[in-house]
């Protein structure tokens, strides 16, 4: 199976205070940390969406989304035709930059879990990363919309959940850490 990566990082972080994209987490620019974790777990390609910051990052393709302001939905469409369009991709990994407790190993068990929608799972909260099976790449950008991203469809079919709570932490940095 191959397996690319898509990084939603196109946010203006409103409640942050700015785009959490080129925050430092541990020395480590969060977007730089997301990029390392999905290569790292052995997704090739991996694209960034970024939107309200524009910045430089390595070892991915950057693609900027003009209508960020749509909401995670417009991201993940972007990311998704971009790895039809652009890889040979059978799955693709979908994680957010603004939570830095997501790990390689928590990826690579979603990736290693049978199924066609694989999500990960925090005790009883469904969370990321998740991986989308090509088959429902079309119908997935058919219907996201605004920033529930995947929820809504995750939600309405046969998905697997997996547990990585051991090994992740789906800590979200809504806001900026005092």
């Amino acid at each position: 199976m191959t397996v690319c990566g898509i990084v939603l990082a196109a946010g203006a972080g409103t409640r942050f205070g700015g785009p959490k994209a080129p925050y430092e987490w541990d020395g480590e620019r969060l977007v730089d940390r997301a990029v390392r974790t999905l290569r790292e777990a052995g997704c090739e390609p991996v694209y960034t969406i970024l939107g309200a910051w524009e910045g430089s990052v390595e070892n991915c393709l950057v693609i900027v989304n003009h209508g960020w302001e749509e909401g995670m939905g417009s991201s993940l469409r972007i990311g998704l035709k971009w790895a039809r369009a652009a890889s040979d991709a059978d799955s693709a990994v979908v994680i957010l930059v603004d939570q830095p407790g997501i790990t390689p190993e928590g990826v690579r068990r979603v990736i290693d879990t049978p199924g066609s929608l694989v999500q990960a799972v925090y005790g009883d909260r469904p969370g990321h990363p998740v991986r989308i099976g090509k088959e429902h790449w079309q119908s997935l950008m058919d219907v996201v919309a605004d920033d529930s991203g995947a929820r809504d469809y995750l939600a309405t079919h046969d998905r697997v959940l997996v547990d990585v709570n051991d090994v992740c932490d789906d800590t979200d940095l809504d806001v900026r850490p005092t």
